[in-house]
């Protein structure tokens, strides 16, 4: 009942705020190139028409997904092995500061210049910008398995592959989904990001091209429209654990 009502009230605030902005747009007369109305921005929307909406969403949603699941790719191992081995955490760790600390907008032309144009480029940034927290959160979770735990697994003489598979694995189940539900949004703007940079399709090529024109309520549609897609990837991932991993949700606390 408590969420049933706490969504109620989130969908009452969202209305609320759309009819304020309606109106303050309206009663201030304020440009469209400036700050659409609502209704300014769901005009301009099905302006746009529905195809050319899809071929976009396609395009970003390509570029997201083949990041996300190529960070994934990479982070789970490197994650596991910089639990098993000390040296390789103090060696790789500072690595993936440097990385995760450089603007990846900055360095993204730099990308693009030295992989050329396509697809490829594009994954590379948004697979840099989903990465990090993936490593970063499995590797936590890895650790987090209570010594005593370990000590049990070694005096019952389990192999090491055992006690990741049997004993750390699980542990980190929450840590990893945790961190799933963060790159998938984070994929979406590393998409986005990508397509400022180098493309010719995609709804942030589409706000790029729609601000440069002047076209500011596509603009706006185009965000709402990530937006959108950001909160059902995140419910997708969502709804994964709690059909996988049910005794992991409400663990990771996200």
């Amino acid at each position: 009942m408590l969420r049933f009502l706490s969504r109620q009230a989130s969908l009452l605030v969202f209305l609320l705020v759309l009819i304020g902005w309606e109106l303050a747009c309206r009663l201030l007369a304020i440009p469209e190139y400036i700050l659409p109305a609502p209704s300014a921005i769901a005009r301009a929307a099905a302006d746009v028409g529905a195809s050319r909406w899809l071929d976009h969403l396609a395009a970003t949603l390509q570029v997201a997904l083949a990041g996300y699941l190529v960070a994934i790719a990479l982070a789970l191992p490197l994650a596991i092995a910089i639990t098993r081995s000390a040296l390789l955490s103090r060696i790789i760790m500072p690595w993936l500061v440097v990385i995760q600390s450089t603007p990846i907008v900055a360095i993204a032309p730099i990308i693009v210049v030295t992989l050329g144009a396509g697809w490829l480029p594009r994954i590379v940034i948004t697979t840099l910008i989903a990465f990090f927290p993936l490593v970063v959160s499995t590797a936590l979770g890895l650790a987090s398995v209570p010594a005593e735990l370990i000590e049990l697994s070694r005096s019952l003489r389990a192999s090491t592959s055992r006690q990741y598979w049997q004993i750390r694995m699980p542990y980190a189940v929450p840590y990893l989904f945790s961190a799933l539900k963060v790159s998938i949004t984070l994929a979406i703007v590393g998409a986005v990001v990508a397509e400022f940079v180098a493309a010719e399709k995609g709804l942030g090529y589409l706000i790029l091209f729609s601000t440069s024109s002047f076209k500011v309520p596509v603009a706006f549609a185009a965000l709402a429209l990530l937006v959108v897609s950001s909160l059902v990837l995140y419910g997708l991932v969502r709804w994964l654990q709690k059909r996988l991993f049910p005794w992991s949700q409400g663990a990771d606390g996200v």
